[in-house]
């Protein structure tokens, strides 16, 4: 919780009102998601004659950025809305968000009016009821979560700007979020100029005390005040209370328990903000490689200005006219480098400090033990984090520049050509790696079948391959074959044998560097159909305590056959749901098994299980697994089918059919578990009847 504080000190947007600017007091829900204080929400709500649409509401279906249409108006006549004449001019709260403020109603207007409220973040539109503003749910989790933090902020309500003995506080801004003894308010935050619609206000608590923690009552319906709510109403996404049940207005709709809705949005919330944490810990490192950048630009522009001076200097008088017109020409694509990457941190730095807001308020959301509280924000928020990884789309975590002056300087040219010396193009690179796909890699019996790729470069189209093979001990390395066909099968191999390979590729100007290496196993002589699996773990897995871990398994198996494994069970606590199955090689790593439709997966945890592909949920089963159990995958693409069990017993009706083409055994696993994978083993007798 600390942690959390500390990162919101400097000025969080999650516990300030957009209207205000200030810390939330009596927040309220809008049906955007987005939160208000009570007392602004009166100060924005708009009055419309009986049978109008308020001035600000959008028709369904306009787009989000129709309320920018509004800037273009300047007057509303009598004739036009029944108000009397103003202009609709448009003011910020201290905090930068426009807000539209509410209409002058006419002395002559007609009695009977329907108001609205607009939203200030999103400027989306809302009629209220005959309830008007106790329509909306009060926000008790974040009001909870403001108060410890004006709790925390109190108990150091010390002026922040004395440079020695610091006295205490008088005053604190609530937009800058620092506390101010009397005489550093006034020489460093004067009530005037910009400063002036800054709020100041006592420091919680008074001199440094901290105000006594209250109790919070239970939720009550905002129908049925002194009924608590009980039950979460899927179809309206709401708290109910069981009086809602019985009046009938939910009794249609799907209705479950508040505690086990409660979970499931916050192991949902969980899961989201593991993916975004992935993506905050990858920018974190890309900051760290765009810093060491900087240096790496700065001494290799060193290193190049000082070999480019002596190359002039030794060309004597001739040199001199030129050298200054080359030096320019380096400086100005070191400044360009260093533009590029500065801007790059800067621009990644702002993105990471948003993010990391988000993902801290997320966890102490989690923190909280108010169900209808919770789930109040829980369906907005899980969009937010789910949503806020896509800005971290692939070439964003790239840099733009790399620290290399690409430029060569030739110093065998003629005299007579010196006024015309310039730098020139680097000449042809070699080939790139080869990428091996895996997808068409396997073995069969005694020979292995490798296939690859690679981009030619330009100017230098590639010539041939090269393909090594150790010894299958672990031995050197020896060519078995040398060609341009990106596709072969080297024969002649030991049964029961690991097989490293490597591919490189070469052109006119050398050999390029090797692919990655591929382990490949042949059959033992007498069951042709065994598999062995080689493990890859997904670079982005990170192995926090506090995040689930993702885990994919990956080898080719052959297209034909009866394919069975086990996965043992060595850790399993706070019953997870783990999922196991099969895959395409080219499935979503960064997803949970059989969120897309290249896998194939059964997730199961300690009461029941359920199959899953392409994100849909089928076939719920009853049963589950604890420590020591076995998982068993049977894989038969011989009559296409997959098939799970259980403790050596087939669990669940057969769970996949009509599978066909290159699949990779594949795991996903929660948190807290941990397995054994059991491979190139027989399929039970048990099993074969």
């Amino acid at each position: 919780m600390e942690q959390f504080f500390q990162s919101i000190n400097p000025k969080n947007e999650e516990l300030k009102c957009p209207v205000c600017g200030s810390l939330f007091r009596e927040p309220i829900l809008l049906p955007c998601s987005h939160n208000v204080c009570l007392a602004c929400a009166r100060n924005i709500t708009v009055q419309t004659p009986e049978g109008e649409p308020p001035v600000q509401s959008r028709a369904s279906g306009s787009s989000d950025y129709d309320y920018l249409d509004m800037d273009k108006m300047s007057l509303y006549s009598e004739t036009d809305s029944g108000y009397g004449s103003y202009t609709p001019c448009q003011i910020k709260s201290p905090n930068g968000v426009r807000v539209f403020p509410p209409a002058a109603p006419h002395p002559h207007a007609h009695p009977h009016r329907h108001c609205s409220l607009t939203c200030p973040l999103c400027h989306r539109s809302v009629s209220l009821d005959e309830r008007g503003l106790r329509g909306f749910p009060r926000n008790r989790l974040l009001e909870a979560i403001v108060s410890r933090y004006q709790q925390n902020r109190a108990a150091a309500a010390a002026c922040q700007l004395c440079d020695r003995n610091p006295v205490d506080a008088t005053v604190m801004c609530e937009q800058c979020d620092v506390y101010y003894c009397s005489a550093c308010q006034q020489r460093c935050h004067p009530s005037r100029g910009p400063l002036a619609k800054h709020r100041l206000v006592a420091p919680p608590g008074g001199g440094g005390q901290v105000p006594p923690a209250t109790a919070r009552k239970p939720a009550t319906c905002l129908d049925h005040e002194a009924e608590n709510f009980s039950m979460y109403c899927c179809s309206c996404r709401a708290p109910v209370c069981m009086k809602c049940l019985e009046e009938g207005r939910h009794a249609k709709h799907d209705v479950k328990t508040l505690p086990m809705m409660w979970k499931q949005h916050k192991c949902q919330l969980s899961q989201a903000l593991n993916g975004i944490s992935d993506k905050a810990k990858d920018a974190k490192e890309f900051l760290v490689q765009l810093k060491n950048m900087l240096q790496q630009i700065q001494e290799n522009g060193v290193e190049f200005e000082a070999c480019l001076v002596a190359q002039c200097d030794a060309l004597i008088e001739a040199l001199t006219r030129q050298k200054a017109k080359l030096l320019t020409k380096v400086t100005k694509e070191k400044e360009y480098k260093l533009k590029v990457v500065r801007d790059q941190i800067t621009h990644c730095t702002m993105k990471l400090r948003q993010t990391t807001g988000m993902m801290e308020f997320c966890l102490e959301v989690l923190k909280e033990n108010d169900p209808s509280g919770f789930l109040q924000i829980s369906d907005a928020l899980i969009k937010r984090v789910t949503s806020s990884q896509d800005q971290w789309v692939k070439g964003a975590l790239e840099p733009k520049v790399g620290p290399d002056f690409d430029l060569t300087l030739t110093t065998d040219s003629l005299l007579q050509t010196i006024l015309q010396l310039d730098f020139s193009e680097s000449g042809p690179p070699v080939p790139a790696a080869p990428l091996l796909q895996l997808e068409k890699c396997c073995t069969r019996n005694n020979s292995a079948t490798l296939a690859w790729r690679v981009t030619a470069p330009s100017g230098s189209p590639i010539e041939g391959y090269i393909l090594e093979l150790d010894d299958g001990n672990g031995g050197q390395y020896r060519e078995v074959y040398v060609g341009k066909e990106t596709v072969c099968t080297v024969d002649g191999l030991h049964f029961n044998s690991s097989y490293n390979a490597r591919v490189k590729a070469y052109n006119a100007i050398g050999v390029g560097p090797y692919s990655k290496t591929v382990v490949l196993k042949t059959s033992d002589g007498t069951s042709p159909r065994q598999l062995t699996i080689q493990p890859s773990i997904h670079p982005s897995i990170n192995q926090s305590l506090n995040q689930s871990i993702n885990q994919s398994i990956s080898q080719s198996i052959n297209q034909s056959g009866v394919h069975y494994w086990e996965v043992s069970i060595d850790r399993y606590d706070n019953h997870p749901d783990p999922a196991f199955g099969v895959a395409r090689i080219n499935t979503m790593k960064d997803m949970m098994l059989g969120k897309d439709d290249k896998a194939w997966a059964m997730y199961v945890d300690n009461n029941r299980s359920w199959f899953m592909h392409n994100n849909s949920h089928t076939n719920r089963a009853e049963g589950g697994i604890a420590k020591g159990a076995t998982v068993g995958v049977l894989l038969d693409l011989i009559k296409h089918t997959l098939t799970f069990f259980i403790n050596k017993e087939q669990h669940g009706p057969t769970a996949f059919e009509s599978l066909d083409g290159v699949f990779v055994p594949a795991v996903s696993l929660n948190r807290n578990v941990q397995v054994t994978l059991l491979t190139g083993l027989e399929v039970p007798k048990s099993l074969k009847q």
